[in-house]
This record gives structure tokens, C-alpha cells and sequence, in this order.
């Protein structure tokens, strides 16, 4: 069924990230039928509507003019007209322009939709070979050194993938950066150019990655995303802390055997090893 673009609506829009084909249909009839499209930078975005015929009134909104546009732009939608929202590639507000906008808008009132599409840091997640089940984005880290490490040794626990953004030219000493603060060892994955002609995945731990970066110079062309294991030792070493919560608050009343039925079905864990921990346990608070 044909969507329509309803009045006072604002819409969130995901553009391509390099390849034209990636624009939806939807996302082309949303972009040709409403009243004014806010884009972080109107040259960028009127090159990719003129691509596909589109001739919309084009506004710029970006980090430098956002708080101030805002409130013109939910006039507007309240007397209403209906707005694309867009940012130079991927999904706007996600480390680009867009959420004072949306926050406001969403404050006073005015419908909301999305219009969802690509998104560099769920495309090259899919794509690295490292888990997907729970992970963090943490966009781009601070230019300078100084700042960038203490940001890195607030992260070395965390359990989950973590997604960084990084400008091409400090790819390798971000790199040394992590390696040093997280270990050479830990499996990470740097994509650039995605769904462009020149995308290249290179996969392998941080310090093997740090060695092609000092040796491969076109590893640091283009848009890059970072991906990131996350710490698996302090997660296991979380897990268990947690399993010996369960089995100390089960034996207060169960017996180890029951203990460990109950706590391998919250948990997850083998029945036999929690067992073994609750004998221990129970051993340990007799004496």
C-alpha cells in the first residue's frame, strides 16, 4: 500500500552511506513530498536529490546552528507542514546533527516518524565476525591523546562489542591506543568505505590491525568504524560473582543439590559446576 506524507509531521530519514541504491523507495517518496528537508549540509544532500529528480526546499541544520533553527522549524510543523530531517549519510542524531530538533519537537507535541535505513555502525557490527548480542556505541573517542586514553581505561571492563567512529587520519595511533590500554590480544575489526567501491574489512586482534595501519596506507582512507570484543574475562568473572550471590542467598534454605537445580536454570550455567560451587559454599558457612 502507497504511504502518504502526513501534515506536521517531522521525519527522521536514513540516507545512503555511500551507495546511491541504499535509498528506500520510502525514503525517496518522503523526501519528494514534504514542505522543507533540514540537512546538515544542504550542498551534500542537494547532490543526492538531484540524483533522483527530487526538488524539495532544502534548510540547513547542523551542530553550529541547531539550537537556534530548532524552534523555527517546530513552528513550522505545528502550523502544519511536514519536515524531512537528514544528515550527510546514515541515520541522523546518531553521531550527527538532530537531537535538540527532535527532543524539542518531540516535547511540544508534533508527530514524529522514522523512515530508518543504513547506518554505518549496525553495517560494519553485521560484518565483523564478533558478537552482536549485546553491544555499545561509543561514536567517536576525543581527539587528543591525553583525554582519548582516559576515556579507554574507563572502557577496559566493559563485557560488551563496542563501536567506535575515527577519522581516517588518527586511525593508527587510535589504534596504538587501544591496543595498549586493552591488550593486543583483544579481537577488534576496522571497516572503511562502506558499500562503496573501495569497502574493506580487516579483522584480526589489536595489534595485528596496528601493524597493517603503520604498513597499509589506504587502511586509513575513507569513513572508518571500529569494532571492539569486549572484555570476555570480566564478564565470565561477573557472571560468577553473580552465580555465588544465587547459590549463597538458594542455601539459606535449599540444600546444595536444589541450590544448583535452581540456579543453572536462572543462569544459564552447568548444573554440575554450580553443584560443586554449592557444596563448597555450603561447606565454607558451616565452618
Amino acid at each position: 500500500m502507497e504511504s502518504t506524507v502526513e501534515p506536521g509531521t517531522l521525519y527522521v530519514v536514513a540516507t545512503p552511506i555511500g551507495n546511491l541504491g541504499d535509498l528506500s523507495t520510502r525514503a525517496r517518496e518522503v523526501l519528494s513530498r514534504v514542505q522543507l528537508i533540514a540537512a546538515e549540509d544542504t550542498r551534500h544532500t542537494r547532490q543526492l536529490l538531484q540524483a533522483f529528480g527530487i526538488d524539495t526546499a532544502l534548510t540547513s541544520l547542523h551542530e553550529h546552528n541547531e539550537m537556534q533553527k530548532s524552534e523555527a522549524l517546530i513552528s513550522r510543523l505545528l502550523a502544519g507542514e511536514s519536515i524531512a530531517l537528514v544528515s550527510d549519510a546514515g541515520t541522523p542524531l546518531i553521531s550527527d546533527p538532530g537531537f535538540d530538533l527532535v527532543a524539542n519537537a518531540r516535547a511540544r507535541g508534533v508527530s514524529i516518524a522514522v523512515v530508518p535505513g543504513p547506518c554505518a555502525a549496525i553495517a560494519a557490527l553485521s560484518i565483523a565476525g564478533l558478537p552482536t548480542d549485546r553491544f555499545v556505541f561509543e561514536g567517536f573517542l576525543p581527539a587528543k591523546s591525553g583525554p582519548r586514553v582516559s576515556r579507554l581505561r574507563e572502557l577496559v571492563s566493559e563485557a560488551r562489542t563496542m563501536i567506535f567512529y575515527e577519522a581516517p587520519h588518527r586511525l593508527p595511533e587510535v589504534l596504538r591506543d587501544l591496543a595498549a590500554e586493552f591488550g593486543a590480544e583483544r579481537a577488534a575489526s576496522v571497516s572503511r568505505e562502506l558499500t562503496k567501491r573501495f569497502e574493506t574489512t580487516y579483522t584480526g586482534t589489536l595489534g595485528q590491525l596496528c601493524e597493517i595501519a603503520e604498513k597499509n596506507a589506504d587502511m586509513a582512507r575513507g569513513e572508518i568504524v571500529i569494532i571492539v570484543s569486549g572484555n570476555t574475562a570480566e564478564a565470565s568473572s561477573a557472571q560468577s560473582f553473580n552465580a555465588d550471590q544465587l547459590l549463597r542467598t538458594l542455601l539459606e534454605d535449599l540444600p546444595p543439590s536444589q541450590a544448583a537445580k535452581i540456579a543453572a536454570k536462572l543462569t544459564g550455567e552447568k548444573r554440575g559446576d554450580l553443584y560443586a560451587r554449592a557444596t563448597q559454599l555450603s561447606g565454607a558457612k558451616r565452618e
